[in-house]
């Protein structure tokens, strides 16, 4: 009998190593090696070389070929529609075949719900979800809200209702409630899916791997295998992943990378609204942005979120400025709020939610340093209203400007709204595609906008009916904004 073989495998980047070692030498991560059990028939030829190859039988396997670059198409991939414009968004126009693509996301906010109202919508596929999580009347109950808001039950043509509502089926839609490899492949021959979505990698294992679900060894193993899967049969996979309490994905850092896509669905519980970004994507951009609004039946895609954003009235009130942003292709009005008060304590405090704390800080010390107001010895809180995450630079100007409208406790007047980076000399930078930007604030009524000088460059004012008010260095535009 062939004795199992002991390796030491890092959780952080999946470096692997004969002896466990205290500093991973590939990510310098400490205390990250795992020991795993490796067995002599490991899954790539025991799981995913017997049930992976009986799926593919009466498919067309083709032996890869070498090719010369000259004769390679550039054609677009062809994509199958979600039937959900955000989600289209993010994954470049589409779920590519073949594609195998993560979905991550905090416990409870929406990662399953996401996955099967998307399925549901697609009434001419096919579609197998796999759920080692939740039972299938679970998933019935789930289903129902999503479909029946208005009392139309999903039994395919029991009732006397129709089983379809706003674009909904689940006549195409199978339920597998499973945990184990080789029967996802059995199952997976007998139903010949167009899709197949797992719920979540982390529950999913293999008899040819000694060691729990959710180890670093069982998740790397159970995705290698759907990969190779999904990359023989053209049949697309989309694995639903948990998050550590470090925000990151759980398992091996190596599952970010055998996958095409990585998608990340964030946001705070306490709002309404969820974020979804793509982190990876070899099919497409990622720096797009999907924007959900959560409601009592599921997720209602925001296709205006500028209006959303901007529903409260803030007139008179200090410490607010709106800025206009730009996420992937999409540009959007963003509300920014800042609180200035002394400080209660010896130190003073600097929190910022939804924008990053050491720009915060930088833009604190440009404030004193070239416009000589003193916040040294000032609490200072930002937010981003309506529980964004914003990373555009284009920020910067309104954070600034929220930040000294609270400490002088001085509104600024309604009808503003700017764009800009500044600098540690105190200029305002330049910010890419200003034209969207202003035409986005003009849509939404707004009289003046504030942008960079160096912007005006080509720029007419003949055609736009927003006042422009370009601006050189932030004094400047504190004075258009405060006089």
């Amino acid at each position: 009998m062939v004795k199992d073989k002991i390796a030491y495998v890092c959780s952080n980047c999946g470096q692997e190593s004969a002896k466990w070692i205290g500093k991973c030498p590939n990510c310098g991560q400490w205390n990250t090696f795992k020991e795993i059990r490796v067995a002599p028939t490991s899954i790539g030829q025991a799981a995913a070389g017997s049930a992976a190859a009986s799926v593919m039988k009466g498919r067309a396997a083709h032996r890869s070929k070498p090719l010369s670059l000259r004769d390679i198409s550039v054609a677009d991939e062809p994509r199958i529609d979600m039937g959900d414009d955000e989600l289209n968004r993010v994954l470049g126009g589409g779920l590519v075949p073949g594609s195998i693509v993560l979905l991550g996301g905090e416990p409870g906010i929406g990662k399953s719900t996401l996955t099967l109202q998307t399925i549901l919508r697609m009434a001419d596929r096919r579609i197998l979800y796999v759920s080692g999580e939740e039972s299938a009347h679970q998933l019935k109950m789930r289903a129902e809200r999503i479909i029946g808001a208005q009392g139309v039950a999903v039994d395919g043509g029991n009732h006397a209702a129709p089983s379809r509502l706003k674009g909904f089926s689940a006549d195409n839609c199978l339920i597998l409630c499973d945990t184990s490899l080789e029967d996802i492949f059995a199952n997976i021959q007998e139903t010949s899916p167009e899709i197949v979505v797992i719920d979540s990698i982390q529950t999913i294992s293999t008899d040819s791997v000694d060691s729990s679900p959710g180890s670093v060894t069982q998740v790397r193993e159970c995705a290698s295998a759907l990969l190779r899967f999904a990359k023989s049969s053209g049949v697309p996979v989309i694995l639903i992943g948990h998050i550590n309490k470090e925000g990151t994905l759980a398992g091996p850092k190596i599952l970010e990378h055998i996958v095409d896509t990585v998608i990340q669905f964030e946001g705070d519980q306490h709002y309404m609204y969820r974020i979804l970004r793509s982190t990876k994507n070899r099919f497409g951009s990622t720096s797009e942005l999907g924007i959900y609004e959560m409601c009592q039946d599921g997720l209602r895609q925001v296709s205006n979120p500028s209006e959303l954003l901007l529903t409260q009235d803030h007139e008179g009130l200090s410490g607010v400025a709106i800025s206009s942003a730009i996420e992937g292709v999409r540009p959007f009005l963003v509300e920014t709020q800042a609180l200035v008060s002394s400080a209660a304590y010896g130190t003073p405090q600097r929190s910022a939610t939804g924008f990053d704390q050491r720009r915060l800080n930088m833009l604190l010390a440009v404030l004193e340093k070239r416009v000589g107001f003193k916040l040294m010895q000032k609490d200072v809180f930002l937010n981003i209203a309506g529980g964004l995450r914003v990373t555009d630079m284009a920020m910067d100007l309104s954070v600034i400007a929220a930040v000294l409208s609270s400490n002088v406790d001085t509104a600024i007047e309604s009808g503003w709204c700017m764009a800009g980076e500044v600098g540690l000399s105190g200029e305002v930078r330049p910010v890419s595609r200003i034209e969207q930007r202003i035409a986005e604030a003009e849509k939404l009524g707004f009289s003046h906008i504030i942008i960079p000088k160096y912007n005006m460059q080509g720029i007419s004012r003949k055609k736009f009916n927003i006042d422009l008010v370009p601006v050189r260095k932030v004094e400047e535009a504190l004075r258009a904004l405060f006089g």
